[in-house]
């Protein structure tokens, strides 16, 4: 299961409920994807072909929507209250 909890232009935020425990997120456009970490601090945990323009882009739109994007991991996965 791979449920989308953001789309902002091109980007489309995601992430796999069987993938990891630890809370983190999916971000894929045209370029290619990345993965970041959520729990503490928002960080770059892997990428696959996004250029730093839109890492930076990826990590300001997580940031500003983090609530957005770390609600779902934590209901589905029932990780922490949120």
């Amino acid at each position: 299961m791979s449920p989308t909890v953001l789309r902002i232009g091109g980007d489309r935020f995601y992430f796999f409920s069987r993938e990891d425990l630890r809370a983190h997120v999916h971000v894929q456009n045209a370029a290619g994807q990345a993965k970041f970490w959520l729990e503490s601090v928002v960080e770059l945990a892997q990428n696959y072909g996004l250029g730093r323009h839109q890492i930076a882009t990826a990590f300001r739109l997580l940031k500003k929507n983090e609530d957005v994007a770390c609600d779902p991991h934590a209901s589905i996965l029932g990780l922490w209250p949120r």
